[in-house]
Order: structure tokens, then C-alpha cells, then sequence
């Protein structure tokens, strides 16, 4: 029963690092797209501010929908293997923003086809945010369950 409920924690926050990863990936695209358009934060309105905690969740949906399947893969070799440097989740983020991208380019009649270079360089950026929040949140435990519970208190014998 204990192992069942430790696997049941375990993907609480898997499922709460996703959560993490989304809204960063989404935060670092409004950031972007307020950028490009010229905005700082010296010319920041205050209903530009209170905009933003409506489209940072909003646009999160759309990421965490669009990048839901390579990022489970992503996952779960991450927790088979044990990944827990913050290295593979910033460049399994960029790779699923990168099939994201292909998927999309490749749909016939998509309308969220990306085809300018500088808005692909965004996607993978934010795919490489949310791949270092999401180990932030939960990537630097993975793989924890399959070490040994009771490990040595002494080294074996040298033989010699």
C-alpha cells in the first residue's frame, strides 16, 4: 500500500510541475510578445499589468494542451532513467516545443502554423523555460523512487 501511495504522490508532482512548466512557458511568451511590440517596464499601465493575470493562465492552457504528448514521453523516460540534472529538462523542453512546432507546420489548415524565425526561437525559449521550471518543480526528485531504500552503512570488504 505504501508503494501505491508513494506513486500516487509522485504524480501529484508530476502533475503539479507540469502546471509550473506551463504557466512559466506562457509568462516567458507574454513577456516576449509585450517586448517585441516596445513595451518596458517603464511604460507599463497598470491594466497592462492586471492583463497579464488573465492571459499568462489563459495562454498556459494552450501550451499545456499543444505540448501534453511529447512531454509525457519526456517524462517518463526522465523518471525510468532518473534524470535529475536541470540540463535534460531545458533540452527536452526546446524538443518538445520543436515537435510542437513540426506538428503543427506539418497540419494541413493549422492555424497555429509558426513560420517566422524569430517566433520559432520564442516557442523553443519558452519550451526551454518551462522544461527548467518544471525541473524546478518537480524534475530534481525524478527517478527517487527507484533507489535503494535501505543502502549500506558500511562499504563492503576490500578483499585484500
Amino acid at each position: 500500500m505504501t508503494r501505491f501511495v508513494a506513486y500516487l504522490v509522485r504524480f501529484a508532482v508530476i502533475l503539479f510541475g507540469y502546471a509550473v512548466a506551463s504557466l512559466a512557458a506562457s509568462a516567458f511568451l507574454n513577456v516576449l510578445f509585450l517586448a517585441s511590440l516596445g513595451y518596458t517596464p517603464d511604460h507599463t499601465h497598470p491594466t497592462m499589468t492586471a492583463s497579464l493575470y488573465v492571459s499568462i493562465p489563459f495562454v498556459a492552457l494552450f501550451v499545456a494542451y499543444f505540448a501534453f504528448l511529447p512531454s509525457v514521453i519526456v517524462i517518463l523516460v526522465a523518471e525510468i532513467i532518473g534524470r535529475r540534472d536541470w540540463l535534460y529538462y531545458a533540452l527536452a523542453g526546446a524538443v518538445v516545443a520543436g515537435v510542437f512546432l513540426g506538428l503543427v507546420d506539418h497540419a494541413q489548415e493549422s492555424i497555429f502554423a509558426v513560420k517566422e524565425t524569430g517566433a520559432i526561437m520564442a516557442v523553443i525559449g519558452g519550451g526551454m523555460v518551462g522544461g527548467i521550471f518544471y525541473w524546478l518543480a518537480a524534475g530534481r526528485w525524478a527517478g527517487s523512487r527507484w533507489t535503494d531504500e535501505n543502502p549500506p552503512i558500511s562499504p563492503a570488504p576490500s578483499g585484500s
